[in-house]
């Protein structure tokens, strides 16, 4: 078939914040002032007029890309460099407010399909210089960020001209995408099918399916649609040394599965240029409503129970009493009364149901009656729909807090539920201690049958250097993390930030393991070097 592309591109997103500048505003009066109740506010305006270091790479072998891409698709100018200097994490961001540049890539370059990717590797390996790979520009642990010691320089390889649905098999329920699509324009192509993917991060509006992928994402409706890896039925790869086709059939005993080598690799074993993932019919019917537990705990147990009974709607969240009290569920509401329905304390769950008519009724019949059950209140569908409405506003939040001073930034983790408890408290408690007076507050994000994963949201004091008052308190969670036993990561990923700490989840066999796969398809170590392997 003929590859289908968006009709319209979006816009970038700027460097100092998060999404479409048209949706970013200040806080409103109401929030700043309960805001200001709990911390000091001062304005922070991000610098604008940073001049971008100068490219190390000599000219020749930039015109060696120009040769390869054509002029068009090898961009050396600031603005461009700028736009793809680290990720949107909070110390991304801070850096990039104060000027800091230091990590801007020598070169953007274009590539359109997968023979100018391997092209790009191919150079890349002869000239040693490093190659990260991007997307969207939404990566929160360094995923971007890449060591060039002993390399000529840094290459940023945007992958937004290869966005298009390349074939569609209806029949086996399967579709083939390009690595830079971005969620919408993936979700917008396949619904000319009549399919969907089902796929939505908080990131969904500029993420893209290479960067689902290569992280091993996980998005809100989890619960019935599966993490991004579950989705993946087949990879095509171009790494330095050649070409890796993976996925014949959608499951086999030929040895270990290698796309799981790809999956989550973070473009250091090679470039994802093709995506083939199992797509589903679009829901007819769309149902969110919200639930009342009288603690943390109960509401856990009972998300225990639907996901051990394979009872589990389409959406399934749970907040914790700070969390609750504040509405963070729902962003556009902050502050309003019980983060409900303004009946008193407790902890709010978000269920969702989308499919047929039918199945939706059965399942939210079924699920009522197992929560009524466990002790849960119904709430009623105006939560549900809130949360639905503003699933995709945290991180404008984040950017308005940031400018008023106040240090707001998130983690995950992941664990089986006999540890949940124990990992909450380790974490909570190690976050409050490296930040006297901060709010910490927590959801379950995403449930399994042996376990979920909990997401913090961490607000504090900037103070002066909120950076230096930023890393300290994240390298505590880290450490209490791995001393709980859990994982240091869910759906984030690796990238820099997290590296540390991977040999501990993992063994020293298993990260020489990781290694001997980067000498394997990486000799010359140029895919995003610095990042993932230990």
């Amino acid at each position: 078939m003929t590859t289908e592309r968006p009709a319209v591109l979006q816009p970038e997103m700027p460097a100092t914040r998060w999404g479409d500048p048209a949706h970013a505003s200040d806080l409103p009066d109401g929030v700043r002032d309960l805001v200001g109740m709990v911390f000091p506010l001062h304005d922070t305006p991000a610098r604008e007029d940073v001049t971008v270091p100068a490219p190390r790479l000599p000219d020749d072998l930039v015109a060696g890309l120009r040769a390869l891409l054509g002029d068009g698709h090898v961009l050396t100018d600031d603005a461009t460099r700028r736009l793809r200097t680290r990720g949107k994490s909070t110390p991304d961001l801070l850096r990039q407010r104060t000027g800091d540049l230091g990590d801007a890539p020598d070169v953007v370059v274009r590539p359109g399909g997968h023979d100018d990717v391997a092209a790009v590797l191919a150079w890349a390996q002869e000239h040693r210089v490093a190659v990260v790979p991007f997307g969207g520009g939404t990566a929160v642990t360094g995923g971007l960020v890449a060591d060039p010691t002993g390399l000529a320089g840094v290459v940023s390889l945007d992958l937004g001209r290869m966005r298009g649905l390349l074939a569609v098999d209806p029949v086996s329920s399967t579709a083939t995408l390009e690595p830079g699509l971005r969620g919408p324009e993936a979700e917008a192509l396949l619904a000319e099918h009549g399919l969907m993917l089902g796929h939505y991060p908080q990131s969904f509006e500029y993420a893209t399916v290479g960067g689902f992928a290569a992280t091993r994402s996980s998005g809100q409706s989890s619960a019935g649609y599966g993490r991004f890896d579950a989705m993946v039925v087949g990879l095509r790869v171009a790494t330095p040394v050649g070409e890796v086709r993976l996925g014949v059939s959608p499951a086999n005993a030929s040895g270990p599965d290698l796309r799981e080598l790809f999956l989550g690799s973070e473009g250091a074993f090679g470039v994802i240029t093709e995506v083939t993932v199992r797509v589903r019919p679009l829901p007819e019917v769309k149902e969110y409503e919200g639930w009342r537990w009288p603690s943390f705990a109960a509401g856990a147990d009972a998300m225990r129970v639907l996901a051990q009974a394979d009872l589990l709607p389409t959406v399934l969240r749970l907040s914790d009493e700070a969390e609750t009290a504040i509405n963070l569920a729902d962003p556009e509401s902050i502050g309003g009364e019980g983060g409900a329905d303004g009946e008193g304390p407790g902890c709010l769950m978000i269920t969702g149901y989308e499919g047929t008519p039918a199945a939706v009724a059965a399942k939210k019949a079924a699920v009522t009656a197992a929560l009524t059950g466990l002790g849960g209140t119904a709430l009623g569908p105006e939560p549900g729909e809130a949360w639905a409405a503003g699933r995709f506003g945290a991180p404008y939040l984040r950017d308005s807090l940031l400018d008023v001073g106040v240090l707001v930034e998130t983690l995950e983790t992941v664990t089986f539920w006999s540890n949940r408890e124990n990992l909450y408290t380790r974490v909570k408690s190690a976050l409050e201690a490296a930040l006297p007076g901060a709010m910490v507050l927590c959801h379950v994000s995403h449930v399994y049958a042996t376990g979920c994963s909990l997401y913090f949201t961490v607000a504090a004091p900037g103070g002066e250097d909120p950076l230096a008052t930023w890393l300290p308190a994240k390298a505590a969670a880290c450490e209490a993390i791995v001393a709980a036993g859990a994982s240091i990561t869910h759906h984030h990923a690796v990238g820099t930030d997290h590296k540390p700490y991977l040999t501990a989840e993992i063994g020293e066999l298993g990260a020489e393991v990781l290694r001997a796969v980067k000498r394997a398809v990486d000799p010359a170590g140029i895919l995003n070097p610095g990042v993932l392997v230990p």
